[in-house]
């Protein structure tokens, strides 16, 4: 577990705590980076608790004790030390925040990946390969992620289409039924419009399966939750990390069913790379035999 990840499952934990134990929680989350270099009785006293209260709160997040505890976060916040969030400011040069984007946005595709539950992955993969249809919802900026998939799984011989407009997806929500699968993307899971065809697709007996945060709506809607939790600045006008994280996320679905479906899929994407090649104008500045090898597909 990342430093993130610990860090935000003390933050969960926390109202399941002690009061004793939630000022020991209120005390790491605020000084992590100190808390590493304590010993026990140090952490004991700045918390304003005895060292059996500190015990207690390691064992209560399933550590067996503080030092285990202590040794994870060290490792965390070691490895995850130069991808921090970052806060824009007007006196960036185009290095400063070029490098704060880069960074923020490869510390939560590590912090997403280290979070996603393999079980239910499969279990959407699943759903998503033995579909009769398998449309996706999503407004505003998840509208080019839930185009990006359409492409990704029509091209895997599975009936798919994406719906951006609330009229649209309530037809569509409305002709489903069991056996259909429908794919939720919001980077905020409360959006109405979404939050009402889901319940509509829910109604009609289709698998919903949601790339939202936790805790949301949305998320309580789904049949298959995938949790998207990204921590990003809300006051930027494009919300930047969470729609990456939603088009990896994609790609590892569409990945998994590929692999389901097995060698047949292998030989109707060859098809395909043939079919495509006459669209494109050669690359002069390749070789030949490299612009006639069905590997070069570009798409």
């Amino acid at each position: 577990m990342n430093s993130f990840n610990l860090l935000k499952s003390i933050a969960d934990a926390r109202s399941r705590l002690r009061k004793s134990e939630q000022k020991v929680a209120d005390y790491v989350l605020a000084n992590p980076n100190e808390v590493i270099h304590m010993r026990i009785v140090d952490l004991a006293s700045e918390a304003q608790v005895s060292e059996p209260t500190v015990v207690r709160f390691c064992r209560a997040l399933d550590y067996d004790g503080f030092q285990d505890f202590k040794l994870t976060l060290a490792q965390g916040l070691a490895s995850n030390a130069s991808y921090e969030q970052f806060s824009l400011d007007s006196k960036d040069t185009v290095i400063e925040f070029k490098q704060k984007i880069f960074d923020s946005m490869i510390g939560n595709l590590i912090n997403i990946r280290d979070q996603l539950d393999p079980g239910t992955l499969e279990e959407a993969i699943d759903a998503l390969a033995k579909a009769r249809r398998v449309e996706f919802y999503g407004f505003g900026a998840s509208a080019p992620v839930c185009a990006d998939a359409q492409h990704k799984f029509y091209r895997l011989m599975i009936s798919a289409a994406a719906y951006s407009d609330p009229h649209m997806q309530t037809i569509s929500a409305l002709t489903l039924g069991e056996g259909d699968v429908v794919v939720t993307i919001s980077q905020t899971g409360r959006t109405k419009d979404l939050l009402h065809t889901a319940k509509l697709v829910q109604d009609k007996g289709a698998t919903v399966i949601t790339l939202c945060p936790g805790n949301t709506p949305l998320a309580d809607l789904a049949t298959i939750p995938i949790h998207v939790d990204v921590e990003e600045d809300k006051d930027l006008s494009t919300l930047m990390s969470s729609r990456v994280v939603h088009l990896v996320i994609i790609d590892i679905l569409a990945v998994g069913v590929a692999m389901k479906l097995g060698p047949a899929l292998v030989d109707h994407l060859k098809t395909i790379k043939r079919g495509l090649r006459n669209l494109r104008q050669n690359d002069k500045r390749l070789p030949p035999m490299r612009r006639l090898s069905p590997d070069s597909d570009g798409e």
